[in-house]
């Protein structure tokens, strides 16, 4: 994993995004998977960009079947963003990223700076 994109596994999986506060996108791949290795520097740039607005994490859906079955994953790459814990926007197979952007912006919320002063 890189600096911005972290590895989920079935055991941190409920905690970092069932739980997670902020939107969480979490990238469903494999390293045999040629789409999915296109995909990655995509996925690394949208969670430096948004970095703000929701976290990245990645499942091996090889080695965590469990979690590629328990959400429905039926190829590889599928990119699905989880909001208070539900799945609201699914993507599957590779998609160039102003698509990918299209899809995961109106998932997120603005944050009013004023409030927080």
């Amino acid at each position: 994993m890189t600096n911005h994109v972290f590895e989920l596994t079935s055991d941190n999986f409920e905690q970092a995004v069932l739980r997670a506060e902020q939107p969480m996108l979490v990238d469903f791949t494999a390293d045999w998977c040629p789409p999915c290795k296109m995909l990655a520097p995509i996925i690394e740039e949208l969670a430096v960009k948004y970095g703000n607005q929701m976290r990245v994490g990645s499942v091996d859906g090889d080695q965590y079947m469990d979690l590629t079955e328990r959400f429905g994953v039926l190829g590889l790459p599928t990119l699905i963003l989880f909001k208070n814990g539900v799945p609201v926007e699914q993507m599957v197979g590779f998609m160039p990223r102003h698509k990918i952007e299209a899809r995961l912006t109106p998932h997120f919320d603005l944050v009013d700076t004023a409030k927080e002063s």
